[in-house]
């Protein structure tokens, strides 16, 4: 079986091959941006799998190259250059992962693996062929934002279930995709972008989050309601 490899891509713009690598960077830091997390290498590293002095080159390598900087507080941050070239990468990604899921019925918790291989092989002309045949879905199965192929994008994470108090009404509207047993297991609950669950009581002491889904009573640990996010409707009635 011949492997899938990242064509060699500089564009007109970048003094910098787009190589899988340096598009893997691109991708993690606007990531983490989006997350909220101050962009370090120990960070990077830790997202990417690789080590401190790898994430030392690449960073001077893209510093260099006019896709990452350093913000007011002197801190790393992506150059609007840079930012436009993370958007397509997520956009490719999101897109691919909606795809497999839509057309191809592959399960939400094996469709981000597959992407992360694909969207590096996907030309500009296919992204756009494809979300024309999905209709530019605003959001991938996940709950992800899909960035636009043009204009503003804004990456942020709404409120996780891990701080909704007991006695509110919760919709479901992003979930972590980083965890793939997770993924399947919130899915065998029940628990997807759209859902509206309540919140009914925390048990003491590092004790579950019991909500109620569709009539079903559901204890959740810590791990689980860290990675479900959403917006509080109401208070449920009492």
């Amino acid at each position: 079986m011949v492997p899938i490899t990242a064509p060699h891509r500089r564009p007109i713009c970048c003094s910098v091959e787009h190589s899988e690598s340096v598009e893997n960077y691109l991708k993690a830091l606007y990531q983490l941006a989006g997350e909220g997390d101050t962009l370090t290498t120990s960070g990077i590293s830790a997202r990417l799998g690789v080590s401190a002095p790898s994430v030392s080159a690449m960073v001077a390598r893209l510093t260099e190259a006019d896709l990452i900087g350093r913000d007011g507080g002197g801190r790393l941050a992506l150059t609007d250059h840079g930012l436009r070239h993370a958007q397509a990468v997520v956009r490719r990604h999101r897109l691919l992962e909606t795809f497999l899921f839509t057309a191809l019925a592959v399960p939400w918790e094996e469709v981000h693996d597959e992407a992360e291989v694909l969207e590096h092989a996907l030309s500009e002309r296919l992204t756009d062929r494809i979300a024309a045949a999905l209709g530019d879905p605003r959001y991938d199965p996940h709950g992800d934002p899909i960035p636009p192929k043009d204009g503003e994008h804004v990456e942020c994470w709404p409120e996780p279930l891990s701080s909704v108090a007991p006695g509110a009404r919760f919709r479901v509207e992003r979930i972590s995709d980083r965890d793939s047993e997770a993924l399947r297991y919130l899915g065998e609950l029940g628990i997807r972008p759209g859902v509206v669950l309540v919140v009914t009581q925390r048990d003491p002491f590092g004790g579950p989050l019991w909500v109620t889904v569709d009539g079903k009573s559901l204890a959740l640990g810590d791990q689980l309601v860290g990675k479900v996010h959403g917006t509080v409707e109401e208070r449920a009635q009492r």
